[in-house]
């Protein structure tokens, strides 16, 4: 009864003070404010899964009022312009910018501490050159391959349809119609969303199979058949891990499971959706590469390849070895960073489990040219790259293609409340409310994103000319400067060593010694895939 009498006293002091020498004349008001806060009062001292609410029944809902808004008193009265993560109000800046068309130049220079342990650039030419952006597309195909993609350098992520709205997907894939430029699908597979705008589309297949699923969760040969023919559907993608939660599977939580994707993905409407860790198709290297030929066969010759998160570099070197020995090569392969992530995902695989970005990416480099296998394959990648510069890195540290999620997500109007695994996202790109979703304009978020990839793609050319350099295939890891924790200067192909020309193309295999270093310290491990 304490905290009860405590409650009323309070509330009844509050409205003394509020209403003065009035309190008489507005006795009904009052009691009808006064009412529910007694009531709430009540509620909170005697009930027992909160403490602060028990013994402060009223006072103490200020802590969870708090609590809820933090991250918005964080983004936007404390961080400053370059310390916000994992995207920096800075980063989040120039995607809007350049989605919007708007100016997206600094005034009175950088805020960046360029002396800084971390800080990198590239270095400028006093001979800069011209790069056409139309120019800066890449054939995908190899000689298995019947029908080779051209794709452009910079595309939209794996993004499914049910961790993402259906006008955030229909958004997304107009902006790559209007961009020419592709949307993979995530591996919630292919949707009427994702067909309708007209966009290419690289069609994920996950361990779930969803769009070419059995009833018992196996794969069905003649469901893909069906369904991979679509003139939309350019390229097929086997997800083995990704990034955020690498050998997990995906995770959809119950309130995004509406009766619309139970029936696309072939699940029960209003239950959690976590996808296998492991693929049921097949269990080893072998199996894997074999699945890549049937799924290319099925497609009639389209490009195949799959996506990874490099854990084990015996098994990544285990598939290379397969790849040689069935003479069976994919079209491309997706190396994704430890940092990815944009859905839902354990907080110790998201902080401590897989490969970070350039050490994965520079390690399939390598292993694919030791191997003599680089010519047969392209490399697409992706892990917070939202920048020009960004894109620039990528490429020099070893890949062709870059993909981009969370830029693409910024760029339809995402604020980065990070509560995409709530349903609760407050711009209706990662929820499946509908009264969330109706927030988000399709026929003004495509052209965002067509914007912002075209945009990105220009900067990129501007600094490749600026450095002089006339080719992506030019680019090295000696045009990317660091400096180290000592203060000295360091270029990446001083960091990551790159395959020598001595080496490249001799078909050494990198786990036999004089191979690449980072490989090497599993010369002992036997093959594990």
């Amino acid at each position: 009864m304490r905290k009860l009498f405590f409650s009323l006293a309070i509330t009844l002091v509050c409205a003394v003070v509020l209403l003065g020498e009035h309190f008489s004349e507005y006795f009904y008001l009052s009691f009808f404010v006064l009412l529910p806060l007694i009531a709430i009062g009540c509620h909170n001292a005697f009930q027992t899964k909160r403490a602060i609410l028990r013994n402060y029944p009223l006072l103490g809902m200020l802590r969870y009022f708090f609590e809820e808004i933090r991250p918005e008193i964080q983004q936007y009265f404390v961080e400053n312009d370059t310390d916000g993560a994992p995207f920096s109000r800075e980063l989040r800046s120039v995607v809007y910018q350049r989605a919007k068309r708007q100016r997206d130049t600094l005034p009175f220079g950088t805020q960046r501490d360029l002396y800084a342990s971390g800080a990198e650039w590239a270095q400028h030419s006093l001979r800069p050159s011209h790069i056409d952006p139309a120019s800066l597309r890449v054939k995908i195909g190899n000689h298995q391959c019947k029908q080779p993609y051209v794709a452009s350098i910079f595309n939209i992520s794996a993004m499914s349809y049910g961790s993402l709205s259906a006008p955030a997907i229909r958004s997304l894939n107009g902006g790559a119609m209007l961009g020419g430029f592709y949307h993979n699908t995530g591996e919630g597979g292919v949707t009427p969303h994702h067909l309708e705008p007209g966009g290419d589309i690289v069609w994920q297949i996950g361990t779930g199979y969803f769009s070419c699923r059995k009833p018992d969760g196996g794969f069905d040969p003649e469901k893909f058949k069906a369904r991979v023919n679509h003139p939309h559907i350019k390229m097929i993608e086997i997800k083995l891990s990704q990034g955020a939660k690498p050998s997990h599977g995906g995770i959809l939580p119950a309130a995004k499971v509406t009766a619309e994707i139970a029936k696309i993905r072939g699940v029960e409407i209003g239950k959690d959706v976590n996808s296998p860790p492991a693929h049921s198709r097949f269990s080893d290297a072998e199996g894997l590469i074999r699945f890549v030929a049937e799924l290319r066969d099925l497609s009639d010759g389209k490009p195949v390849g799959f996506k990874l998160c490099i854990g084990q570099p015996a098994e990544f070197v285990s598939i290379c070895r397969a790849m040689k020995k069935l003479e069976t090569y994919p079209d491309f392969i997706t190396v994704d960073g430890a940092e990815g992530g944009t859905g839902a995902a354990p907080l110790e695989f998201t902080n401590s489990i897989g490969t970070p970005w350039i050490e994965g990416l520079t390690f399939v480099r390598d292993t694919l040219d030791l191997m003599d296998l680089k010519k047969h394959i392209r490399i697409i990648t992706s892990g917070k790259v939202v920048t020009a510069f960004n894109l620039l890195k990528a490429l020099a540290l070893g890949a062709d293609v870059v993909n981009s999620a969370r830029g693409m997500m910024l760029a339809l109007g995402c604020i980065q409340a990070r509560r995409c695994n709530t349903n609760h996202c407050p711009t209706g790109v990662a929820t499946n409310d509908p009264n969330l979703a109706v927030g988000l304009v399709e026929s003004d978020k495509r052209v965002r994103v067509a914007n912002y990839q075209n945009q990105t793609v220009n900067a990129f050319a501007e600094i490749m000319g600026a450095c002089g350099i006339a080719s992506t295939a030019d680019l090295r890891r000696s045009h990317i400067y660091r400096r180290s924790e000592t203060g000295n200067v360091v270029d990446y192909e001083q960091l990551y060593p790159s395959v020598d020309a001595e080496k490249r193309n001799s078909g050494h295999d990198p786990m036999r010694k004089g191979g690449n270093p980072f490989a090497e310290r599993f010369l002992e491990m036997p093959s594990a895939f």
